[in-house]
């Protein structure tokens, strides 16, 4: 895996020899990795792996075609011909009359911001085989867990270089450090797997290796005997481990990709009030050892925290230059892409934040309620907002987590969905989209 500064000079090169040969711009991505992990079950070693990587994606325009071409030979030859193929299929490929780089104004010039995304740390494997031990005998030590699927860590390094022939050049390293543990309680037929897992930049910023197999023990273990409810209204709460997957949806609706191809529940929501006043939802690229931050976008723009909704108010679409042309807006820093293609669009760190009241003030709201651990499914309609999604869970009764619930199906409507929810206090930030405990007043279940 090459330097950041090697990896920079690398795709200016390539940039450069692009438009030598007769592109009219031109721009290059490196993606280089390294990753170690480690895989064991009831104490023995499964597996052992250890992966590095590097690749170069090419993209050319002759006037308002373009093609892209990936390798991952990065000898001088090979770039030649790269080069070569990509300035070839370019010449053949139809017109786009909104392709093109992005614009020069907005490009991240300067000083890059501190995200302090990489760790100096670099476990060897017989650390990560420890610290996978640890998490599963604390998992197999919960009272209830009969067997175990597995636990496994793992650490990794990259690094992201581009340079576009519009005057930008960059690149970043960053780190990952991950820890799971996967157990099942019970016996035969009423046997229950669950999950604890985390993710961070940072290895320090990981839980112990004791509290994440705990977890995952106690998860498995509260899910045995589920009953299932009387089909009706309930109010519906979504746990953390699940509440987040509704900003998925509010991302993808929000594209500008999705605007443009007119397949959005939200197509003519901009400016309009969707959810109730005190809700907030954020995107932040510049969070310090962010699992999503980044300097800079997949075009080279400068990036910023965005409020996406202010008091309930849907404040911008989220664009790359592509289809930021196309709705005739300004593209907003949320370029996205892999070596073999186009820049799409995506958020960074996204999260909803954090209301005035408690989890258990939230569970406490209604008599009963359920309470949502678990997603099943892709029941989502992009263009209606119609939700319909297999949930696993538990009852809520005068504000206590009851009997565990499964085989149920959630539904309602997302702008419905939107318009009534109430996020709790309770966020953290520990993904790259993250959401506090959210209640929805009612919803439709019914058991499977």
């Amino acid at each position: 895996m090459l330097s950041p500064d090697q990896a920079q000079s690398l795709v200016e090169s390539v940039v450069n020899r692009g438009t030598a040969a007769g592109a009219t711009a031109a721009d290059a991505l490196y993606a280089g990795s390294l990753s170690s992990s480690v895989q064991v079950r009831l104490g023995e070693l499964e597996d052992v792996s250890r992966s590095e990587g590097e690749e170069i994606g090419l993209r050319l325009f002759v006037g308002r075609q373009s093609a892209t071409v990936a390798s991952s030979d990065l000898s001088d030859e090979a770039l030649a011909t790269l080069v070569d193929r990509c300035l070839a299929m370019a010449r053949e490929a139809p017109e786009d009359p909104f392709a093109g780089l992005a614009p020069s104004e907005l490009l991240q010039r300067g000083k890059y911001p501190e995200l302090d995304s990489a760790d100096s740390a670099e476990p060897d494997p017989a650390e990560l085989r420890a610290r996978a031990l640890e998490a599963e005998n604390a998992a197999l030590a919960v009272e209830g867990v009969t067997n175990s699927s597995g636990a496994g860590a793992s650490a990794s390094a990259s690094i992201i270089a581009l340079a576009t022939s519009g005057g930008f050049s960059g690149a970043y390293r960053t780190s990952g450090h991950g820890l799971s543990a996967v157990v099942v309680a019970g016996e035969g037929a009423t046997m229950q797997r669950d999950y604890a897992a985390q993710s961070a930049r940072h290895l320090e910023d990981l839980d112990t290796p004791g509290e994440i197999g705990a977890l995952a023990g106690e998860r498995a273990v509260k899910r045995l005997n589920p009953a299932r409810p009387k089909p009706g209204k309930y109010p519906v709460l979504f746990d953390k481990r699940v509440s987040s997957t509704l900003l998925g949806h509010f991302s993808s609706a929000i594209s500008a990709g999705a605007i443009a191809r007119k397949t959005s529940f939200l197509q003519d929501k901009l400016g309009e009030r969707l959810f109730a006043s005190g809700v907030t939802i954020v995107d932040d690229p510049l969070r310090p050892r962010g699992l999503r931050s980044r300097p800079f976008d997949g075009e080279g723009l400068r990036v910023s925290r965005q409020e996406l909704v202010s008091k309930g108010v849907l404040k911008q679409w989220i664009a790359e230059s592509a289809s930021a042309r196309q709705l005739g807006i300004v593209p907003t820093g949320h370029a996205a892409r892999g070596v073999g293609g186009a820049p799409t669009t995506s958020p960074s760190n996204l999260y909803l934040a954090a209301g005035p009241h408690s989890h258990d003030e939230l569970l406490d709201a209604f008599p009963e309620a359920i309470l949502i651990v678990e997603l099943i499914g892709q029941g989502v309609n992009p263009v209606t907002g119609d939700y319909s999604r297999g949930a696993v869970g538990f009852m809520v009764r005068d504000g206590e987590i009851a009997e565990p619930v499964a085989e149920i199906t959630i539904a309602s409507n997302l702008l419905d969905m939107f318009a009534s929810l109430e996020p709790a206090s309770d966020l953290e930030f520990r993904r790259g989209i993250d959401a506090p405990t959210v209640l929805i007043p009612e919803m439709t279940v019914a058991a499977g």
